[in-house]
């Protein structure tokens, strides 16, 4: 059967559902002899800057992905790029609590994610449709990560990208056969082994790998580890002119967290201050309200925290051409998680035992999807239509563990926990997704292409009760008609005019937690739920590419309007109790300028810098409760001015090096505009040595990674623990440091 399980991949927590049978149907009818019959397409290469789209794209190849050290995530190596804004408090950018992109105003939870065209969702990290890259693939086995900081391409499988979208690929297996391995030591005991064995080209045409890496490192400030063990199977099988491509991820990810900090905790406390562990004496005295040091709140620290992940995903896709003029592909995947974040609470303790417990949120996902597409060429146009079904369950539960006693701890908080105290709350939602998309790419001229097109969104979300109180309903997403047009104009053979203009739509999600409708009450959804509306973004961008013998550059300007904002916030008067819901609280305006240059100086000095202006600001004011919030004209949290990158290689037959500095400017982390970070530079360095074949070594290479090689102090993640409204007190615990000097030194090599 084509979209069998492979080996390893969990079988369906239930039934097979109609949606499941769709697939099997819709693949299975593919007729073998037809695919037999033909060859397979040719892969073309996509520049740096995106020469040809009619919107803003860039991206970067696997030769690129390999400069960072080795297991950083693919989010990082985008940072660079025009206008995008990344932060970690790790040097790998993985730590998922931390991690935050934002592009042109919007956050992560507003953009669009997708694997070889698999949805990853929001990447939001309470986790209810989809997951993070960093879990999805190893970094040695990507092969492509190209950016649309506006609108994503119509046929995205996504329905967040107000933003812009993020396109991973994954690496296709070598035609020859070949090991390679790569072995990594570095600050604060990191450690991390890749091995990858691809099975070259056989008789049947088939072509192969199989990888596996663990990673293990301590956190760089208190205690604790941050590990995680991968599986990658990627397969394609030519079928005459058609290609079955299979891809199989498994990932299990364990990461102790850093504490989330506040101005007056880093004045007060110092900014490698963190969480108790492993003192678990001092934990427990807190908990009983005795402090020591300059500790002087319940929150200035906590127990310990951590978060655990366990996914498995898979894909088959087909790439059939049908005939010279009409092609079809088609996805099948399927996606199965299991997921808790825990932190030591002083709050509940144990009876009878600890005077704290382990609270956690947990998460439970499964969901399988189908994505086709079929385009016709017919003289100047070429004219596609795709579907993309989706079912997603999703369950979520709020649980308590206890801890018997207070002399010793009795729970590993890398390990999932069993056996809870109590269930304060569990809800089940499943959420149905339909995309239709139609697209007409015209060639009206030698010089000039047009494209036009729209797709359609629905998506139901169902929410049931399974303990606490209740929180049971429908609610929908339902937009029948979001245009999308672009144009490409050559002005000559090296440069270009392009131009888009979209609308889309975030869908209202299914989770208890978030900006979900049943984030409130029972009372509060029911309040909201037929007046509620899905955010939305109109984005306009019209740019400028040119290409030389040695220079290639951009420049876009673009303007977006943000409707229909949600936030949570209090339903009417305090004093009578009032709930808190969510709430359409007005526009947001975007507006600035990106701009990028890559310089060949020479054939061993290459010279890439990118610059953007963004100036994303809150329309509107808004009420809480009978109280008017004064937003208007206030920037967008998180969301610098200006930003800057300057990248300087060198590579010559044998020795390479590349040093990158990034200026980040002010960002604020209050809607009202009283409370920021300051503005800052960050200097990174790699430099290696290729030492080529030696005895059964092929390609071995050594490379030294510096992180913050200045070792700046700075805060690199806002809004940790949310974003309020004000702090000039400087107490809002939504901050994490950026970690300081890093080193990593990776040998490689091929068998």
């Amino acid at each position: 059967m084509l979209i069998a399980r492979p080996a390893g991949c969990p079988t369906p927590k239930r039934p097979v559902s109609p949606l499941n049978i769709a697939i099997l149907a819709a693949l299975a009818a593919v007729s073998t002899d037809s695919v037999m019959a033909q060859q397979a397409p040719e892969i073309q290469e996509i520049s740096v800057f995106g020469q040809g789209q009619t919107r803003q794209v860039q991206s970067l190849n696997a030769e690129q992905l390999t400069q960072f050290p080795a297991g950083t995530s693919p989010l990082k190596s985008i940072e660079k790029l025009p206008g995008v804004n990344f932060q970690s408090a790790d040097p790998y950018g993985a730590y998922e609590w931390s991690t935050r992109i934002v592009v042109r105003g919007f956050n992560q939870n507003q953009m669009g994610f997708t694997l070889d065209g698999v949805p990853l969702g929001d990447m939001s990290y309470a986790n209810h449709n989809g997951l993070h890259i960093s879990r999805a693939i190893m970094s040695e086995n990507m092969g492509r990560v190209s950016l649309s900081q506006g609108a994503g391409a119509l046929a995205t499988a996504s329905t967040s990208n107000l933003g812009g979208t993020l396109e991973f690929t994954s690496a296709d297996p070598e035609d020859s056969f070949g090991i390679t391995t790569n072995a990594t030591v570095g600050s604060d005991a990191a450690r991390r082994v890749f091995l990858r064995l691809d099975s070259g080209t056989l008789a049947t045409g088939t072509r192969f790998f199989l990888s596996t890496a663990t990673q293990d490192a301590d956190k760089w400030k208190g205690a604790g580890e941050q590990n995680q063990d991968y599986v990658n199977l990627k397969l394609v099988q030519p079928l005459g002119q058609a290609t079955l491509t299979a891809f199989y991820s498994d990932s299990d990810r364990a990461e102790n967290d850093y504490q989330d900090m506040s101005k007056d905790m880093i004045r007060r406390l110092g900014r490698d201050w963190d969480n108790y562990y492993p003192d678990y004496a001092r934990a427990i005295a807190a908990a009983r309200g005795k402090f020591t040091g300059a500790v002087n709140s319940l929150d200035d620290a906590y127990w310990n925290a951590a978060g655990l992940r366990k996914d498995d995903l898979s894909y088959v896709n087909l790439d059939l051409p049908v005939n010279d003029a009409l092609a079809l592909n088609a996805t099948a995947y399927f996606h199965d998680n299991e997921g808790q974040g825990l932190w030591g609470t002083p709050y509940v303790p144990t009876p009878g035992g600890a005077p704290l417990t382990i609270r956690t949120t947990e998460y439970q996902i499964d969901r399988s999807g189908f994505i086709s597409e079929l385009s016709y060429e017919m003289g100047a146009h070429t004219l596609s239509a795709g579907l993309w079904l989706e079912d997603n369950d999703f369950e979520q539960a709020r649980r308590f563990y206890g801890e018997p006693s207070a002399a010793f701890a009795s729970r590993d908080f890398l390990k999932f926990q069993r056996n809870p105290l109590l269930t304060q709350w569990e809800y089940a939602f499943n959420t149905q997704t339909t995309q239709l998309h139609v697209k007409d790419i015209w060639q009206a001229t030698d010089a000039l292409r047009l494209e036009f097109g729209f797709k359609s969104v629905n998506v139901d979300v169902k929410a049931s009760t399974l303990v606490g109180d209740n929180k049971t309903g429908k609610i929908d997403t339902d937009e029948g008609f979001l245009p999308q047009i672009g144009f490409v104009y050559d002005l000559n053979a090296d440069s270009e005019l392009f131009g888009a203009a979209s609308k889309n739509v975030r869908a209202l999600i299914g989770s208890a937690t978030g900006t979900s409708p049943f984030s409130a009450t029972q009372a509060g959804f029911n309040a909201i739920k037929d007046t509620i509306e899905p955010e939305t973004a109109t984005s306009f961008e019209m740019g400028y590419r040119f290409r030389m013998n040695d220079l290639e550059g951009v420049v876009t300007a673009y303007h977006v309007s943000f409707d229909d904002r949600l936030l949570a916030i209090q339903q009417g008067s305090a004093i009578i109790g009032a709930f808190n819901a969510l709430a359409n609280v007005g526009s947001v305006t975007s507006k600035g300028i990106e701009t990028g240059i890559d310089w060949q100086l020479s054939e061993q000095i290459n010279w890439y810098n990118s610059a953007s202006y963004n100036l994303s600001t809150i329309d509107d004011d808004y009420l809480s409760g009978t109280t008017r919030v004064n937003t208007s004209g206030k920037t967008v949290v998180d969301s610098p001015e200006w930003m800057f990158n300057s990248e300087l290689g060198y590579d010559v037959e044998q020795a390479f090096a590349k040093l990158h500095l990034k200026f980040t400017g002010e960002r604020e982390y209050t809607f009202l505009n009283q409370g920021s970070v300051d503005s800052f530079t960050v200097l990174n360095l790699s430099a290696g040595y290729r030492f080529g074949e030696m005895g059964m070594l092929k390609d071995l290479t050594a490379q030294i990674d510096i992180a913050n090689l200045l070792d700046e102090e700075y805060i690199s993640t806002v809004g940790s623990g949310g974003f309020g409204n004000s702090d000039l007190a400087g107490t809002a615990m939504t901050l994490l440091p950026g970690a300081p000097r890093q080193l990593f030194f990776t040998l490689k090599a091929g068998f």
